[in-house]
């Protein structure tokens, strides 16, 4: 059985900065891109985050460049994101995914393979 555990978030205020991690079980990471999902009240769940299943390429939606960072260990099964310089439009459930296809989570979308319960971020002075 798959899971996925997101763990991390939290209360911050505005210029803080919050790392998540996912821990992955019952898959080896190797073989599956990561992405992390946000879905703020009210809207549409959004792709923010993809990093590669070996080459670690990694890629960013435009409003989170510069700011947040996806890395990987998968020797621990773990995929992190290192959030920066956070914004109250950054306030979401954030979710982690897996999936095979670094493609898929390119586009954002809501088709991974496997997902975590999500993490509630609460950016708020």
């Amino acid at each position: 059985q798959v899971q996925l555990v997101e763990s991390g978030g939290g209360l911050v205020q505005p210029g803080g900065s919050l790392r998540l991690s996912c821990v992955a079980s019952g898959l080896t990471l190797d073989y599956y891109a990561m992405g992390w999902f946000r879905q703020a009240p009210g809207k549409e769940r959004e792709g923010v985050s993809c990093i590669g299943s070996r080459d670690g390429n990694t890629y960013y939606t435009d409003s989170v460049k510069g700011r947040f960072t996806t890395s990987r260990d998968n020797a621990k099964n773990t995929v992190y994101l290192q959030m920066n310089s956070l914004k109250p439009e950054d306030t979401a459930v954030y979710y982690c995914a897996a999936d095979p296809s670094f493609n898929l989570c390119k586009l954002g979308s809501t088709r991974m393979a496997y997902w975590g319960q999500g993490n509630q971020v609460t950016v708020s002075s």
